[in-house]
């Protein structure tokens, strides 16, 4: 069966930054979320991790993509803190995270290490991975690299890296809308990307989000975001390079796909089964763009609860 995505847009009106619309739906208040969690750091090969942690039970950890820090997992960590500990790291560069200088420092051998240094400190030996956008990437490559830590693995809008290869290999829609990828590889990029910007993309006229988004983007490095996309993201012919030998995934999978996201269009996922070892369970959205977790948080955490349960 075919998936074939609900929308030609392509990427146009902003040239390194368009991030699709966001609809923010049972909005949390921010102070008291902030006064729940415990702010935990763990120092892994001299880059110093911090996540924010609530909650007892089962590990589940969650890693943010672009441009986003721990907070952007706010309605799952409330929603799940009931049965789980909850823990959101902010991944190197963001906020209150170590920012290496150089691309080298954003491999993602590199990135996974970080989400397997949380759950050591944590003192377990594995632990629900969680990822969206480039943390979804993290999470796909961690439950390759390290199954014996992956208990179970949850995705939100990014295709197995092996699917978009494919579909930027077809120099197609998925190769077109993939411009900003492109762009965000050049060297001066984070010159072209402002913590303003991306507060006000992500909050989306909330005054109050866009305050909290502000203040962890200005303590944030736009250089670091831009290496995740130089070191990490697939360059052409879309072939070689260490995605296409990624090994096969032994954790059951719970993947969540916003069909209007307009940089990561839905054929990806076709053939997402012949890279996993255990059962899958797709949601595709209708009407929702990049951000579930965000524009659907009750129906995403719901959905959530009611899987791991089922994979007790």
């Amino acid at each position: 069966m075919e998936i074939k995505t609900r929308s030609n847009q392509t990427l146009s009106a902003l040239p390194f930054l368009l991030i699709p619309a966001l609809l923010f739906t049972s909005p949390i208040a921010a102070q008291p979320l902030m006064d729940q969690v415990e702010h935990n750091y763990v120092d892994n090969d001299g880059v110093s991790i911090h996540y924010a942690k609530m909650g007892s039970g089962p590990l589940i950890v969650f890693i943010h993509g672009f441009p986003d820090f721990w907070y952007s997992w706010r309605h799952q960590m409330i929603g799940l803190a009931d049965e789980y500990a909850v823990a959101a790291l902010d991944t190197r560069g963001y906020n209150l995270s170590g920012k290496p200088e150089g691309e080298a420092n954003y491999d993602m051998a590199l990135l996974t290490s970080d989400v397997a240094a949380v759950i050591a400190a944590e003192n377990e030996k594995s632990a629900i991975i969680v990822g969206h956008d480039w943390g979804g990437g993290i999470a796909w490559s961690f439950a390759a690299a390290y199954p014996q830590m992956t208990d179970r693995l949850i995705i939100m809008n990014l295709p197995h890296i092996k699917g978009l290869q494919r579909e930027l290999s077809t120099m197609g829609q998925q190769h077109s809308n993939s411009q900003y990828a492109r762009n965000f590889q050049q060297p001066d990029s984070h010159e072209n990307v402002s913590p303003a910007g991306l507060a006000i993309w992500l909050s989306r006229g909330d005054e109050a989000l866009r305050k909290i988004y502000l203040a962890a983007f200005e303590n944030s490095s736009t250089d670091s975001m831009m290496n995740y996309y130089r070191r990490n993201y697939p360059r052409e012919p879309y072939t070689e390079g260490p995605w296409s030998e990624l090994p096969r995934i032994q954790a059951p999978v719970l993947q969540f796909h916003g069909l209007d996201d307009t940089a990561l269009l839905a054929p990806a996922l076709n053939n997402t089964w012949e890279e996993l070892d255990q059962d899958w369970t797709l949601v595709t959205i209708p009407g929702v763009g990049h951000w579930p977790h965000h524009e659907k948080p009750d129906m995403v955490t719901n959905m959530m609860r009611a899987w791991l349960n089922l994979h007790n």
